[in-house]
């Protein structure tokens, strides 16, 4: 795994190196906005994954995550932050970040973090694997009538045009609710489900995530994934011509 780490508290930095060597990953540091973007920028499709401090000299975590997404929309971001508001939570993931670790962390939960992360993602971007031909069905581990998904390949369709740019999580959480359609699925559950281990955040995650995915999927065709008021979402394309 290729990890930029932007971190500016050098002993962080420093402490972290050592865990990441022990998992052999190639980690690479930046203290600051500025030189983490330059540093991404010179390869943004090489890099597995991203570990972005929030409060950040020269250019702070939120604009370098927007970044970061204009330039790779599937690299997976994991935000470091020592603040504990909710909104500010939310707005990092509405940001781009895929999911956060608040500080003061365990080295050990941010390792197990990345790598289930990683997991999810480590097929790669669909825009870097051959397109699945849409007239054979067979291909697709996710068929209803108007929508189709390919794991292998991380691509998903809307009346046979496909939604672009879909993070990890993204994905995933479009998969989770589309293998079952029409079934409701509670925040917590798809916390438990899409997160792949105990997520200790706010449910609000889900939302942040939602608000993006529908985004995505509104600018290929009608919304699929709706809201069930006090319970959660499902996934519903019976209207969706």
């Amino acid at each position: 795994m290729k990890l930029l780490m932007i971190e500016d508290n050098h002993s962080v930095s420093q402490m972290m190196s050592m865990f990441f060597k022990k998992e052999k990953w190639d980690a690479q540091f930046a203290y600051d906005g500025n030189e983490a973007l330059e540093m991404f920028s010179a390869s943004p499709h090489d890099w597995d994954m991203v570990t972005l401090d929030l409060n950040l000299p020269g250019m702070d975590g939120m604009q370098v995550s927007a970044e970061i997404r204009k330039l790779s929309p599937t690299v997976p971001i994991i935000m470091l932050t020592a603040r504990d508001s909710e909104s500010d939570q939310v707005l990092g993931l509405e940001m781009g970040a895929d999911d956060y670790v608040t500080k003061p962390f365990s080295p050990i939960t941010l390792i197990a973090r990345i790598k289930a992360l990683h997991r999810r993602a480590e097929l790669g971007p669909a825009s870097q694997k051959e397109a699945a031909p849409l007239d054979d069905t067979e291909l697709f581990d996710v068929v209803t009538e108007h929508f189709k998904l390919n794991t292998k390949t991380r691509e998903a369709y809307l009346n046979d045009r496909q939604i672009e740019d879909l993070t990890p999580k993204e994905f995933d959480l479009l998969k989770t609710l589309a293998q079952k359609p029409r079934q409701v699925f509670s925040r917590e559950q798809l916390l438990q489900l899409v997160w792949d281990y105990e997520y200790y955040g706010d449910e609000r995650t889900v939302d942040a995530h939602i608000k993006k995915l529908r985004q995505k999927i509104e600018k290929v065709g009608p919304q699929i994934i709706q809201t069930v008021w006090g319970v959660g979402y499902k996934f519903d394309d019976s209207g969706a011509e």
